[in-house]
């Protein structure tokens, strides 16, 4: 995930960037009597948090599948929900400073990037109180407005429905990659069988299923076979590029809750699994 932003990184103000990624530095700390800054950053350290809503003027909007914040190594990285985002976090008590911001470019729907721009926007504004309960999570500015989250448990490779949220041309390592969110109205997914040796799913118009042998960090996807339906044309680009994925081998990248194939040609998938 790392060298995904790193390719199309681009230095923001603080005040866009700063909210999510200091959310699990704000929260451990409220937990904790002595609010120092050593102890807070072993507490948060392979943390996790999933962004499930922010609330502004009373008006709830639902995160898209794959928004997260999570502090390690002395940065905070995460993803929006489309883009991914990274920056380096100090922290005084409940007092947070970030430097070297930076996100992803990536072309996403409609409904994401307006998830975006208000979860950007609401966290910016002000200093935030925060509340924690077990592993629930809610921030809250001065005017009332509210962003709630949840701690991930880690999702396995099989079993896990792995909701596809970006498809790129280059990989994640490629100098000049772009990447692109599925259209607005399609939900593509794969599941691979914990016993069955096959992965299912849908491509966004189509129905799917292959055979799949996962072994050694890569997985062999047999010959496709798919239902016939016609789609958009926008739907039909999409089922085109992840049928690209079948009838070779491709390397698989699993990290707590994301999931990134790439094929032998360099084109690859994120994907996120389903709460």
């Amino acid at each position: 995930m790392d060298s995904t932003w790193t390719r199309n990184r681009k230095r923001r103000r603080l005040t866009l960037m700063a909210p999510l990624v200091l959310l699990p530095l704000v929260a451990c700390g409220s937990e904790r009597a002595d609010g120092g800054s050593g102890s807070v950053r072993a507490s948060v350290t392979g943390v996790r948090w999933s962004v499930d809503s922010v609330t502004v003027d009373g008006t709830m909007r639902r995160a898209p599948a794959g928004a997260y914040a999570e502090f390690a190594d002395g940065r905070v990285r995460g993803n929006y929900g489309c883009n991914h985002f990274s920056a380096l976090a100090a922290f005084d008590g409940d007092r947070l400073t970030l430097e070297d911001a930076g996100v992803t470019e990536m072309g996403c729907a409609q409904e994401p990037m307006a998830f975006e721009r208000a979860l950007a926007r609401t966290l910016a504004d002000g200093p935030l109180t925060t509340r924690v309960r077990g592993g629930e999570l809610t921030l809250v500015t001065e005017a009332g407005d509210t962003v709630r989250l949840t701690e991930e448990p880690d999702a396995p490779l099989r079993g896990s429905k792995w909701m596809i949220t970006a498809l790129g041309a280059d990989g994640p390592d490629g100098p000049d990659g772009t990447a692109a969110s599925p259209p607005g109205g399609a939900a593509p997914y794969l599941v691979f069988g914990e016993k069955s040796g096959r992965v299912t799913g849908s491509l966004g118009c189509n129905r799917v299923t292959a055979k799949a042998t996962v072994r050694d960090a890569h997985i062999t996807l047999g010959t496709p076979a798919t239902t016939r339906m016609v789609c958009d044309v926008s739907l039909m680009h999409t089922e085109k590029s992840l049928l690209r994925l079948f009838g070779g081998t491709v390397g698989y990248r699993l990290d707590h809750r994301s999931l990134t194939l790439t094929s032998e040609n360099g084109e690859w998938v994120s994907a996120v699994a389903e709460p």
